[in-house]
């Protein structure tokens, strides 16, 4: 049997979407599973002993439809048995629409619903800790699998060299590994889902005051100029607690020093998934329009804790569209002060990190 998961986009979707795979080895050892994914992704499901090989969605069917189709046409040649999207968009309908499958799975969609052969209507409640993110994936195996597993946790594979040459990495900077060392997811990938920056700054101020631990910011450059007000904004004694000029040159890099983390504290996305498949800490700070049902998955209270507007201004939320939350993220931002969570914080940092 040949498998094929499509799974475009996101860094955490690719991740959270990679448990698909543990499941479909056990039932199905000796078949052959492809995974279709965005190629700057690739680093958060290397060495995925589950994983068969890698398709990589080229860059130029993005944006052109010709392309597209000519790609679609090429994986036709690769005669899939079953083909699992659970990207479910245009460009992974018209993959599907193309390969021919015997069996094609997706998520049930009004218009989309003819090309498949088996769609899943997600689930709006989560049954367990594992949230909605994983129990809507696993549901897409039902057609195939005689048990489908409640709940599996992604995973991310590293080799010993190298956890080893990171962590040769960070003391060459200084860095203390038998202290506190926190990575700082201190923006979004976007203004929409990246906490205020004079807030987050006050948030890495109780930080350091709770914990005296080392700091670590992630983000990409292009978002320097903002990483450097987060810094200008904080106390002068977290300033000194901060190692700005420290991180990964590549996401594998980045995953290599999040590894020796204590717990990574800040925005939601895809490195607090990536921390959580390593078994790393998060405390995560949720934009005031994303799903929290969805994304908090694998909450604990004590390992993994999440913060949400909605927790405490419930009363912002009646009748309001997921789209009409998001134009108003910024202003709803301005009323999600860190005064908020500042007790659970506290919690969390003494519960498990301070020293």
């Amino acid at each position: 049997m040949k498998i094929l998961v499509i799974q475009q986009k996101m860094i955490g979707d690719v991740l959270t979407s990679s448990i698909l795979f543990e499941a479909l080895k056990k039932e199905y050892p000796g078949a052959a599973l492809h995974y279709l994914i965005n190629s700057n992704t690739f680093s958060v499901v290397e060495h995925n002993p589950f994983i068969d090989h890698f398709e990589v969605f080229p860059k130029v069917a993005e944006q052109n439809s010709a392309a597209l189709i000519t790609y679609a046409k090429t994986l036709q040649t690769q005669n899939f048995d079953v083909v699992i999207d659970v990207y479910s968009k245009l460009s992974s309908n018209i993959i599907t629409y193309y390969s021919k499958a015997k069996t094609k799975i997706s998520y049930h969609k009004w218009y989309s619903n003819w090309l498949y052969t088996e769609t899943i209507k997600r689930s709006k409640t989560p049954q367990t800790e594992a949230g909605l993110a994983i129990e809507n994936r696993l549901q897409l195996l039902g057609p195939l699998l005689h048990k489908v597993p409640r709940v599996l946790k992604p995973k991310i594979y590293l080799a010993p060299s190298e956890k080893e040459a990171s962590k040769v990495f960070l003391e060459s900077h200084g860095i203390d590994l038998h202290k506190p060392l926190f990575m700082i997811g201190v923006l979004g990938s976007d203004e929409s889902k990246s906490y205020p920056l004079n807030y987050m700054a006050k948030v890495l101020d109780q930080v350091v005051k709770t914990t005296n631990g080392q700091l670590l910011f992630n983000y990409i450059p292009s978002q320097l100029e903002q990483a450097q007000q987060i810094y200008n904004y904080c106390k002068p004694e977290t300033q000194s607690h901060i190692f700005f000029e420290v991180y990964g040159k590549s996401l594998r890099e980045f995953i290599t020093i999040l590894y020796h983390c204590q717990a990574i504290i800040g925005n939601e996305g895809g490195a607090i998934n990536m921390a959580k498949a390593l078994q790393v800490k998060t405390f995560t700070i949720f934009s005031p329009w994303i799903d929290k049902n969805t994304w908090s998955i694998f909450e604990d209270g004590t390992n993994n804790i999440s913060v949400h507007l909605k927790d405490y201004c419930p009363e912002l939320y009646h009748s309001k569209s997921e789209k009409e939350m998001k134009k108003d993220s910024l202003s709803l931002y301005k009323k999600f002060e860190p005064h908020y969570f500042s007790d659970e914080l506290n919690s969390f940092l003494t519960a498990n990190l301070s020293q």
